[in-house]
């Protein structure tokens, strides 16, 4: 005679962490559940609302400068620690988690325009309008893991002298190279007190310069003249120039996608280009209301963060026309620098105000330790809000942003002007012989000419 027994474990209908709640088992027969799409959308709803209920994203304020803050640099390889330049000439190395300084560079006499650290995070490279370059040694591990700042030496490992002022500077991201921008880009090494290679086209002065991620001997520079130019250091001429209808703040490339970078330009808009093809750019990112100062992508290559003169700062998709997320404060002045962190979650500002800010990258993200039923949870509010995103009600939840007044004035002028070029050109069009008028969308309409 055989006899068959049921045997359930525990563990399998009761859930983790409370063994008094019972599991419920669903049955996703749609002819038993016709109500899931109206469940589904309720809950796509509430989950946009409580997004913005729990948007908190600024953290904290870093105060210690006593001038606007021009520069900021990250240590790849320590996490929490940042470098900051002011137009005093002072830098300092902050710790993060803690937010306070934690080693002091004195030494420039004007303002500290570029910071840079070396892939190894051991050597610090500053540049400033004082017509010098500094090398510092920094053992960051060491200082961060001591507190206290007798390990950072107060001198320079190396100064190097100029002839004109220098407005940026980027270390290679594998080898011994750092190029300086000024009256024309130089390419330094550490253990040589002259440039090792100079390069110059035109006689306008060179405001950023940028090494590319993937490719180690090509960097992008823009200068005042309103070009962007792309450099290989195995020729010893520029290789292409792009010249724009206003001047280009600064540069980042994509560490995902190395042939890409993005612009932060003088128009209040941000473009992204293909190095291999310059007659277009890729994407145009707007919302701005004033002058893009600096521009710096997240490490996963999906986002980037921008600061303007606007005084706000802004999370764009790197294919995004529109910004996701808008950052402001009331003390907030106009920001020169924006950092993201290395780990993606953080976005750092510098800004006329001598603050540093520290913001989440995901205004409404949820700090510590999370259980893993909150991530589940979390995931799929986030896929509800993905899938049900194209509906009125909850695009319109999403989308909203609190303004200040002036910003929103500003924006609503600038739609209104805007709108008033399209219709003018419409009707210029409209009002012409058929094909006399050509009209270009602004990813070429930008551009006034590129220079082989």
């Amino acid at each position: 005679m055989k006899v068959k027994v049921i045997s359930r474990s525990t563990d399998e209908f009761t859930r983790e962490r409370s063994q008094d709640l019972q599991r419920v088992f669903h049955n996703f027969d749609p002819n038993l559940r016709t109500q899931e799409k109206a469940v589904e959308y309720q809950r796509a709803l509430n989950a946009a609302k409580l997004d913005k209920i729990f948007a908190r994203p600024f953290i904290g304020a870093m105060d210690g400068h006593i001038d606007a803050v021009s520069c900021m640099a990250k240590n790849p390889n320590y996490l929490k620690g940042i470098f900051s330049g002011s137009m005093d000439g002072d830098i300092r190395l902050w710790d993060i988690a803690n937010r306070r300084t934690v080693c002091r560079f004195p030494g420039h006499q004007g303002a500290v325009r570029g910071l840079t650290a070396s892939t190894d995070g051991s050597t610090l490279v500053s540049c400033g309008t004082d017509c010098t370059v500094r090398l510092w040694n920094v053992p960051v591990a060491t200082i961060m893991e001591s507190g206290n700042s007798s390990a950072c030496s107060s001198e320079p490992q190396a100064v190097y002298m100029g002839e004109n002022a220098y407005w940026a500077v980027d270390h290679q991201w594998s080898g011994d190279l750092f190029a300086t921008a000024g009256a024309q880009v130089d390419i330094w090494n550490h253990n040589r007190s002259q440039p090792v290679n100079s390069f110059k086209w035109g006689t306008d002065s060179v405001i950023s310069v940028r090494f590319n991620p993937g490719e180690p001997n090509l960097l992008a520079a823009s200068a005042s003249d309103r070009s962007i130019m792309l450099y290989d250091l195995r020729v010893s001429s520029p290789a292409r120039k792009l010249i724009m209808r206003t001047k280009t703040n600064s540069i980042s490339w994509n560490p995902m996608e190395p042939m890409n970078f993005t612009a932060a330009n003088e128009d209040c808009n941000c473009y992204s280009y293909d190095a291999r093809k310059f007659d277009e750019a890729k994407c145009v990112h707007k919302d701005h209301v004033s002058a893009v100062m600096d521009i710096d992508f997240s490490p996963t290559g999906r986002e980037f963060v921008t600061g303007s003169y606007d005084r706000t700062v802004r999370i764009f998709q790197y294919n995004g026309g529109h910004s996701r997320e808008i950052y402001h404060t009331k003390r907030m002045q106009r920001v020169f620098c924006v950092k993201f962190s290395c780990d993606a979650s953080y976005v750092i500002s510098g800004s006329d105000d001598t603050n540093l800010r520290l913001w989440k990258a995901k205004a409404s993200e949820q700090l510590g330790i999370i259980l893993p039923r909150e991530q589940r949870r979390h995931e799929y509010n986030e896929a509800l809000k993905k899938r049900y995103k194209h509906l009125p009600e909850v695009k319109r939840i999403v989308r909203h942003r609190h303004l200040p007044k002036p910003i929103y004035k500003a924006g609503v002028l600038r739609r209104v002007m805007i709108e008033a070029e399209r219709r003018k050109d419409h009707r210029r069009k409209a009002h012409s012989a058929p094909g006399s008028i050509v009209t270009e969308p602004m990813r070429k309409r930008r551009i006034i000419k590129e220079v082989e």
